[in-house]
């Protein structure tokens, strides 16, 4: 199941652990369980610190095993084979377990240690899903941090009546005691948010106490990153306010446009932007949402209220609040969001496996959708709404070339059908005939291109009919002093390298103008 180069380097990893790892795996006789032995065998080889223990007759999921280390009161567990993109977090979970530190910021490990009360979390996973591993991560630390709390990490493909039991259509989906806790990508950060109920009050008023800064970046993806890294290089005090790190990037499977990188994944571009910044004197501040700019007045300082109730002061502020996936806005999308409306095909796909679903969007994203679930689901009905698919035409013939794809264009979907707990069909209009027609299925995916963040921001600064903020060649918005860069502005193109070189523009152009400002005087 690893390969010689693959063992070899998870051996230098396992020399990392300080204390003896202990995999108690619970099994039967079908090929899963013997699959699992298989790479349990093959880790336990690669170390001596590691004993491996095989149950066929306890109460646990099998195949799954638990890691633990003899006196220590862990309890984490996988249920199924974590590989795919869950393979790193096994390799995290077996040196964190064996006592290696996280890189996690200080405050939050101790703010984990800290949590009292019982919390038994339940993680649904697929092995294609980016968002997973995230959510995966921070529970499995949590469970090593702090014996109160106890996580399962489970292959939702694996364990389908589950799965069916618990209507689950998205992932990552978490439970919390039995009870639904949330879906979809979290950081360790927003889950002890969750659970430590006066963090919130205590984080705004940390914010609330910083003092002013020359450039604030409101946004966290490329864009913002980019700003972040020249403006700090300029040496002058540069704040980062983000609601997660990342952005956009954080739900792209793959990248291969991105230049000088032939290929990567939109987590780890992610972190590495993450990283960049930190490596200058940036003030990351995550968790936080803007909902108010005000103009600089007579103290000659912009502020930006957040939804936390703070403020944030600055001479010069970048927006790079980057864009959302845009919704159809018709009734039933966001009753069965989750329940079988989805807008990430590479997580959720797997879930829908041997059902019938539609992709709704005939761009690149749709057709790459459509494509890349006819390979899991029974049938797909790609739905448009225009006369023809607006794909590139090698995805077209692609498209074309599946048995198990029907293309509808020229119509306009009017509802998304269900049964009060999950979907059923989706109904559309004939935008040439003028019919009615509906379509009976379990999922779907709705692939229909971005809008921007901008909500916060009207009628305070100049937005175009669709909503993104107007720059210029410089990056200048109709308000003295705030920038912008990235999906979030009329650049033409979105993409994650034309982000970047925005974001540098913007930051160079707000030290141009600091340059030119008198300092206020505080």
């Amino acid at each position: 199941m690893l390969d010689a180069n693959l063992q070899n380097q998870l051996k230098a990893y396992l020399e990392k652990v300080t204390r003896p790892i202990l995999i108690d795996a619970s099994v039967g006789d079908d090929a899963k369980s013997h699959e699992m032995l298989d790479l349990l065998n093959q880790l336990s080889s690669l170390s001596d610190r590691i004993t491996l223990n095989v149950w066929r007759d306890d109460a646990e999921r099998r195949p799954s095993f638990g890691l633990t280390s003899p006196g220590q009161d862990i309890s984490l567990r996988f249920a199924g084979i974590p590989m795919g993109h869950e393979f790193t977090s096994l390799v995290l979970a077996l040196l964190q377990v064996g006592g290696h530190p996280s890189k996690v910021a200080p405050a939050v490990l101790e703010q984990v240690r800290n949590l009292e009360g019982e919390y038994k979390f339940e993680t649904y996973f697929s092995l294609s899903c980016q968002n997973c591993p995230d959510v995966v991560q921070a529970l499995n630390l949590a469970a090593v941090l702090n014996p109160r709390i106890k996580h399962e990490a489970i292959d939702g493909a694996l364990f389908q009546e589950e799965v069916e039991a618990r209507q689950i259509m998205s992932v990552p989906t978490v439970y919390l005691n039995g009870k639904l806790f949330d879906q979809g990508r979290m950081s360790l950060e927003q889950i002890v948010a969750r659970l430590d109920t006066g963090a919130a009050d205590r984080n705004a008023k940390k914010i609330a106490a910083k003092a002013p800064f020359d450039v604030l970046v409101v946004g966290g993806g490329p864009a913002g990153a980019a700003a972040a890294v020249y403006a700090a290089r300029k040496g002058i005090r540069t704040g980062v306010a983000a609601e997660r790190f990342g952005g956009q990037v954080l739900d792209t499977m793959s990248i291969e446009n991105l230049i000088s990188v032939p290929e990567t994944e939109g987590p780890k571009l992610a972190s590495a932007l993450e990283q960049h910044v930190l490596a200058y004197d940036v003030d990351i501040m995550n968790l936080l949402r803007a909902e108010q700019l005000a103009p600089a007045g007579d103290d000659g300082l912009i502020k930006i209220r957040l939804e936390n109730g703070a403020t944030l002061k600055s001479r010069t502020v970048v927006l790079s609040t980057g864009a959302r996936w845009r919704q159809m806005n018709v009734p039933g999308e966001n009753e069965y969001r989750n329940k079988g409306v989805a807008y990430c095909p590479h997580c959720d796909g797997p879930l829908f496996k041997g059902k019938r679903v539609a992709v709704v969007g005939g761009g690149n994203s749709g057709v790459e959708a459509a494509i890349d679930l006819a390979g899991i689901v029974s049938h797909v009905t790609l739905v448009e709404f225009g006369e023809q698919l607006r794909a590139d035409a090698v995805l077209q013939r692609k498209l074309a070339s599946l048995p198990n794809v029907k293309i509808i264009t020229s119509a306009q979907t009017t509802e998304v059908l269900g049964d009060g707990g999950k979907v059923s069909g989706l109904a559309y209009q004939d935008r040439v005939g003028g019919g009615s027609h509906r379509i009976e299925l379990e999922g779907v995916f709705v692939q229909i291109g971005l809008l921007p963040n901008t909500e916060w921001l009207m009628g305070t600064l100049a937005l175009s009919p669709r909503g993104e903020i107007v720059i210029d060649e410089r990056g200048q918005t109709s308000v003295p002093g705030v920038f912008a860069a990235g999906d979030a502005t009329t650049v033409p193109y979105k993409q994650i390298v034309i982000a970047m070189g925005a974001g540098a523009t913007a930051a160079l152009s707000a030290f141009d103008h600091l340059i030119r400002t008198p300092a206020p005087i505080l």
